[in-house]
Order: C-alpha cells, then sequence, then structure tokens
C-alpha cells in the first residue's frame, strides 16, 4: 500500500466545502478592487529562486524541490511572488494594462521538516500589485487583506507594521545591526551566526528564543529610514488609521526574503502558536521587476497561508449546501424511469443523486441523510402506476405524492436556501506562509 508523502495532506471530500468557501470569498473580495486572476506553472528554473529570494535565503540554500533535466536546472516553486513577476516581465503586462492588480490561489513546496504549521506542500491566497509607488497602494493592499480576514470569520489576529526602507536605507540598517550583533554573537543560535556575515538582517527574522531575546534589546528604532521613506511610512500608518485597520508597528519585522523594500506586514494569530504564529505576510518589493529583467516598477503583495486560515477559522460564514435530491428507486421499471428524473433534475440545475447499490429503503434513506440530501424522491411500482412519485422533505420529515411529470416544478417553487456551517478545521491542516 502506498502512502503520501511526509509533510502533504490528502484534503479529503467532507474538507473541501470549507475550501471552496475560502475560495469564493476570496474571488468575491478581491473582484471588488479590481484584481484579476494569474495562474503562474508550478515548475520554474531554479534561478529565478535564486535571484529573487537572495543566494542565503534559507529557502534557497535548504528549502526548494530541484529537478534537473540534463544541464537544466527546475524547482517547484516555494512562493508565488517571483512567478508572477517572471510572467509580467516575460508577457508585457506593462505595456499592456498599466498598473497591474493580480491575485492567485495554489499549491507551493518547500522541502523542510514537517511540522505544526509547516508542510511540504502547502497553498497560498495572494496578490500582487505592479506598477506603483505611492503609499495609497500599500494602503489598499494592507486593508485588503484585513478586509479578507473578516470576511473570512476569522478574528483575534494582529497585524504587525514595519518599514525596511530604500536599498540604501537598508544597507544602512544592516550595518547598525551587524555593530549591536557583534558584541553578542555567542548568544545566537547556530543558524544566526552563520548569517551573521552573509546577512545579518535575517537574524531579525530568527524564532529561536534566545535569538530574539538578543534581537529585542537591541533598540533599532525607524533611523535608518531616509527622509523620503519615512514620509512614505508615515502616510500608509495614516491610511491604514483612517480605514480603522487596527495594527502595531513592530521595528523588529523584516520578512526573510531579500527582495522587500519599504513597507513589510504581518497578520498573526494567537491559536497558531508561538513560533509559528502568522497567518500570512508581505511587502513591498521595488527592485524585483528591475532584477528580473523589467523596467524598474513599484510594487506590493502579500499571502496567507490557507491551511493557516482553516486552523483559526472558527465560526466562518455557512457555505449553502447543494440542496441535494436523492432519488430512491424500487424495481427495474422505476430505474429506467428514473435516470430520465434524474437527467431532468439536473438540467434544471438541481443537484441529484440516487442509489446505484440496489439498497433497502432503509438503507437508501440511511444514505440520503449520510449525504446531507435536502429531500428524497421515492419511486416503486405503485408510484409508476398513478405516474407519482413520493417527495419527501429531510429537514422538516413532511412527505406528499407529486406528479412525475410536474416534481421539477415544484422542487424549484419549495426550494429554500440550506447552509451547512463551515466548522473549524482540526489542527492537522498546516501551512507554509509567505
Amino acid at each position: 500500500m502506498f502512502k503520501r508523502i511526509a509533510g502533504t495532506k490528502d484534503i479529503l471530500p467532507q474538507e473541501t466545502d470549507f475550501w471552496l468557501k475560502i475560495e469564493k470569498i476570496s474571488r468575491r473580495v478581491f473582484s471588488l478592487y479590481n484584481y484579476r486572476q494569474i495562474r503562474p506553472p508550478l515548475i520554474e528554473e531554479a534561478a529565478l529562486f535564486n535571484r529573487s529570494l537572495g543566494e542565503s535565503a534559507e529557502i534557497v540554500q535548504k528549502q526548494m524541490f530541484l529537478i534537473r533535466n540534463n544541464s537544466e536546472l527546475y524547482a517547484l516553486r516555494p512562493e508565488g511572488t517571483a512567478s508572477v513577476v517572471r510572467a509580467y516581465v516575460e508577457n508585457n503586462l506593462e505595456k499592456k494594462d498599466g498598473l497591474v492588480k493580480l491575485y492567485y490561489t495554489g499549491p507551493m513546496f518547500r522541502l523542510e521538516r514537517p511540522q505544526k504549521a509547516r508542510l511540504r506542500q502547502f497553498h497560498h491566497l495572494g496578490c500582487e500589485v505592479i506598477g506603483a509607488y505611492q503609499p495609497y497602494i500599500d494602503i489598499e493592499v494592507i486593508s485588503l487583506a484585513d478586509r479578507l480576514l473578516k470576511d473570512f470569520g476569522i478574528g483575534g489576529y494582529k497585524v504587525r507594521l514595519n518599514s525596511l526602507g530604500c536599498a540604501k536605507d537598508k544597507s544602512n540598517l544592516s550595518s547598525i545591526l551587524y555593530d549591536k550583533l557583534k558584541i553578542k554573537l555567542n548568544e545566537l543560535c547556530s543558524d544566526c551566526q552563520a548569517r551573521f556575515e552573509r546577512n545579518s538582517l535575517r537574524i531579525l527574522d530568527c524564532k529561536n528564543e534566545s535569538c530574539q531575546v538578543v534581537v529585542q534589546g537591541l533598540e533599532i528604532g525607524n533611523g535608518h529610514l531616509c527622509q523620503e521613506c519615512r514620509i512614505h511610512f508615515e502616510q500608509v500608518k495614516q491610511g491604514l488609521t483612517l480605514l480603522g485597520v487596527d495594527y502595531s508597528c513592530s521595528e523588529y519585522l523584516v520578512r526573510g526574503l531579500d527582495y522587500y523594500t519599504r513597507t513589510v506586514f504581518e497578520f498573526t494569530h494567537p491559536d497558531l502558536g508561538r513560533q509559528q504564529d502568522a497567518l500570512g505576510a508581505g511587502g513591498r518589493y521595488d527592485n524585483l521587476v528591475g532584477d528580473l529583467g523589467g523596467n524598474a516598477a513599484g510594487a506590493i503583495g502579500f499571502a496567507f497561508g490557507m491551511e493557516r486560515l482553516l486552523m483559526v477559522s472558527g465560526p466562518l460564514p455557512t457555505a449553502q449546501s447543494n440542496d441535494l435530491v436523492y432519488l430512491i428507486t424500487m424495481g427495474e421499471a422505476a430505474r429506467k424511469t428514473g435516470i430520465t428524473i434524474l437527467r431532468d433534475l439536473r438540467q434544471a440545475g438541481i443537484s441529484a443523486d440516487t442509489d446505484y447499490e440496489n439498497r433497502s429503503l432503509k438503507g437508501a434513506m440511511r444514505r440520503a441523510n449520510d449525504l446531507g440530501a435536502a429531500s428524497v424522491l421515492i419511486l416503486g411500482d405503485n408510484e409508476l402506476q398513478n405516474k407519482s412519485i413520493t417527495l419527501k422533505d429531510l429537514t422538516t420529515g413532511n412527505q406528499r405524492e407529486v406528479a412525475i411529470s410536474t416534481v421539477v416544478q415544484e422542487l424549484l417553487i419549495n426550494r429554500e436556501p440550506r447552509t451547512l456551517p463551515i466548522r473549524k478545521a482540526g489542527t492537522d491542516h498546516e501551512s507554509r506562509i509567505k
């Protein structure tokens, strides 16, 4: 017997309703903000991620799924931004659309030790805006992420905000960190000691408790920001306050990817645990488009881990059931008539199924209940003789006979929207975030 690979998960039929609801809500919200969907491939040149994420990034160093084909080296995408920017540049979207607002959903892959909130295959829901440097697009993107969480029915999260500044500011910040951390190097974990020379900024993103203690005592502030970046950050904060987005500033928030500049942000939730508490994150990457061969363009985006959203979903808005009608036939003649009834129901837009296993009436009724059917149609010899069919409402228990010729109209007239509560997903839902 084959088993799934460690760090992957089967999303079974009883769970997909919740995934579909998240996707449906996100499509609606993104459309309200005039974002259009993009679907990049799952596989890219490995060099794309080396260039965009940075050679020293942990993802590049340890976590990419690599595939070699003769002299070509490919990678399963570990995150979505690089693929979207590559598609933007390659397909000349700047010339076609000017400011481009895109969103995406789909699987990502990282080769790491499976644990809580970390899978080797996980799913992202994200967006990217390319072609704007103004702080007002930062405000829109962060408030959009906040709107998504509210529409998913998720509460109790926090929004953390910071500015890394422009490339020169980031270099200044790295120098400041280098000087402050040099005397505390022995207090850092082995990974951060290795990062110290390559990229000291990454130490701020370490989840190791000893490193966090060191970082919290650094008192970094935002003194590294130039005047232009300081004004940009103030405008972002003012806009979020104006829109009622509750946030806190964190001078230690940097995110773990090299391409981020200026505004960075993170949505966290206590139910995910202290070490992996991020529902999603994002920020500006004003240099990435140029780095990947395009014309310089301001850009910003974010991604949520979909498994993580489901872990903290709680009482989400209810998902509409399919109002399933279950047809029970007794006898060969009834089965032949039954397939035409099923055809007519489905052509009318009514979800319908039947018993293909010749169960007893009691067994077929049990099956209808297991499927969550809204109503049952029962067709036997007596009904056939009278050209009628028994219609039973499984919610009220009421039943009556109706003419076979009018059963579709009866169901369309009497259908009422039913809902299925979206329950909180179990703790086995796990994901990585951007």
